[in-house]
């Protein structure tokens, strides 16, 4: 049977076995999927242990797509621009990585969500891995403007700059949570690690233009400090970062078994459980 794996520290709270799980029933594919814990300074030897007793590919989430990165020989252009790896395969040519994070989200957001990312204006913030990882994607999808907003200031210019030559047509813009009083977006997204410790971050009041949709990619939490202050500020929609979840997890499934498993039920089932409903 093809083995394939979630690698992280921690990792027992991990959904990926329970989705991939159910997109094998689905597609009538025949594999174990199984959460491996990985210690702290022994990412490498887990992947090498995993691949050496038949694992055909593993997920990888904190704290090691960065080391996932530096293990794969053959990368994703999305995962080059990512700088970070979350999807691994493994075939007779080694070690592939692929970073399926910005897909998911663009893929909720248009498909899911039914919210077309083209010709809209996007709000997207923080500047660390997060933002990083789906920059690329959200460019693919042809915005009118993607403005990038973080405490740190110089980290969101130096991101912008680093994907400026790959915008097309879209302006990007950087700047810090002040500088965007007056401007209004259709989608903003939260990247930020303030959902994590319960806080949303400092946004002027006024972002959300009519019909606008708030998007946390922290997802299991209820109304994450960011969502209950978008709904204040007038955001029209809200969405956490469930969809996201799923969506990456079909585009593991897909690189590895070349068949795209349907995503709602899949996302129904996980929501019922995780809202206990």
């Amino acid at each position: 049977m093809d083995r394939y794996a979630v690698i992280g520290n921690p990792v027992a709270h991990s959904k990926s076995p329970t989705i991939h799980a159910a997109f094998a029933a689905q597609t009538g594919q025949t594999l174990a999927y199984e959460a491996l814990l990985a210690p702290l300074d022994g990412f490498a030897a887990t992947v090498a242990a995993f691949r050496a007793a038949g694992g055909r590919g593993c997920n990888v989430t904190v704290p090691f797509k960065l080391e996932a990165f530096a293990l794969a020989e053959r990368r994703s252009p999305r995962a080059q621009a990512a700088g970070a790896v979350n999807t691994l395969k493994f075939d007779a040519d080694g070690i592939y990585g692929d970073n399926t994070d910005g897909a998911g989200l663009v893929r909720d957001l248009t498909h899911n969500l039914d919210c077309p990312l083209a010709g809209r204006r996007i709000l997207l913030l923080g500047a660390g891995g997060a933002a990083r990882g789906v920059m690329l994607p959200l460019l693919a999808a042809a915005p009118a403007r993607l403005t990038l907003a973080n405490r740190t200031v110089a980290r969101a210019e130096a991101l912008v700059a680093e994907f400026a030559a790959g915008a097309g047509n879209t302006p990007l813009a950087a700047g810090g949570f002040t500088d965007l009083a007056g401007a209004q977006f259709d989608v903003v997204i939260n990247a930020t690690a303030a959902s994590l410790a319960d806080e949303a971050p400092p946004l002027p009041p006024g972002l959300y233009a009519p019909g606008a949709l708030a998007y946390d990619m922290m997802y299991g939490r209820g109304d994450t400090a960011f969502l209950a202050a978008a709904r204040r500020d007038g955001a029209a929609r809200l969405a956490d970062g469930l969809g996201m979840l799923v969506e990456q997890a079909a585009e593991s499934f897909l690189l590895w078994r070349d068949v795209r498993p349907e995503t709602a039920p899949v996302l129904t089932e996980l929501r019922r459980q995780i809202e206990g409903r």
